[in-house]
């Protein structure tokens, strides 16, 4: 496990740049518009696990408390400057890992996950973390990548998972196997767009 997790860390070490000209700039605007359609309350406890180089941040409401973390300091530090640039006091960022949160049970309101669960080693810990942060009756919202249903998409797609493995990312999990095995009662699932690959998951941790 620790060995996966130092590969992803360097892998996305060496991509920063790359990652912040491309990967973010591809996914900002859909994970502003999910941030930004939530009734967020003065006040919230807010926690985005893969924060990287923080295209979220602008979305977040000034009147919410927002933790964002990440293992990657190269990207935390490109986040740092543009909460520099923002002039934000209500958002802090730190070193974390999302498969070993340093947050008590039930501190968060909202826990967020954008683009991460494909990339964590182990899925079903990162929602389990995740799920233990959560407040009783706490939302998680996760943007991720599902396998489809339809055979013309997912055969493609099973082809390409072990380069995507390779390079830290996965494309074959299935929705059932990430989201259902959790205590959790989904509210909401949607794609941004009929032509995008990726889902829109609002869910709320169900009571013990």
């Amino acid at each position: 496990m620790p060995h996966i997790q130092s590969h992803r860390s360097t892998f996305y070490h060496r991509l920063v740049h790359c990652y912040e000209w491309f990967f973010a700039g591809f996914f900002r605007e859909r994970i502003r518009s999910t941030i930004k359609s939530l009734d967020i309350a003065p006040g919230a406890k807010i926690l985005e696990v893969g924060v990287g180089t923080g295209s979220s941040l602008p979305a977040y409401p000034p009147h919410a408390d927002v933790t964002g973390i990440d293992l990657s300091e190269e990207m935390l530090n490109l986040a740092r400057k543009k909460l520099e640039e923002l002039g934000r006091t209500n958002i802090n960022l730190q070193v974390g890992d999302a498969l070993s949160l340093d947050f008590p049970d039930g501190t968060f309101d909202y826990v967020m996950a954008f683009h991460v669960v494909s990339v964590v080693p182990d899925h079903e810990r990162l929602l389990r973390e995740m799920v233990r942060v959560a407040k009783p009756d706490g939302t998680l919202i996760i943007i991720n990548h599902f396998k489809s249903e339809r055979p013309w998409i997912s055969t493609p797609m099973t082809w390409l998972d072990p380069l995507t493995r390779h390079l830290g990312w996965r494309v074959t999990l299935r929705y059932d196997d990430v989201v259902c095995s959790q205590p959790l009662r989904v509210e909401d699932r949607y794609k941004t767009s009929p032509q995008s690959l990726f889902t829109v998951v609002k869910a709320r941790k169900q009571a013990s």
